[in-house]
């Protein structure tokens, strides 16, 4: 008997997890990776390499839009010291960032 309901409870698990239909759930994007393209200038561009990696090795690539300047930059002062950026690089960075603002 025991085996029978094993069994039964086996077979059914295997088609409630097959006949189960996921869908995605669409969430505000948060990375990078799922920005819309802009034009960049020259500048803006090294920004963006820059941004993309160095940041990365510590943490996933936040949205510029995520935040406002105001939240942005003591972010931008505090990474600059712990990804040890020079002031240009952080210029740059910076300018980047600003620019999809």
């Amino acid at each position: 008997m025991k085996s029978k309901i094993l069994t039964l409870a086996a077979i059914m698990l295997l088609i409630t997890s097959c006949g189960t239909k996921k869908t995605a759930v669409a969430t505000a994007p948060e990375t990078i990776d799922t920005m819309p393209p802009r034009e960049l200038s020259l500048e803006q561009a090294e920004g963006k390499k820059l941004y993309e990696n160095n940041c990365t090795k510590c943490h996933k690539l936040y949205e510029p839009t995520k935040f406002d300047k105001e939240k942005w930059q003591p972010i931008l002062v505090r990474m600059q010291k712990k990804a040890k950026l020079d002031d240009a690089n952080m210029a740059l960075i910076t300018s980047y960032i600003h620019s999809q603002l």
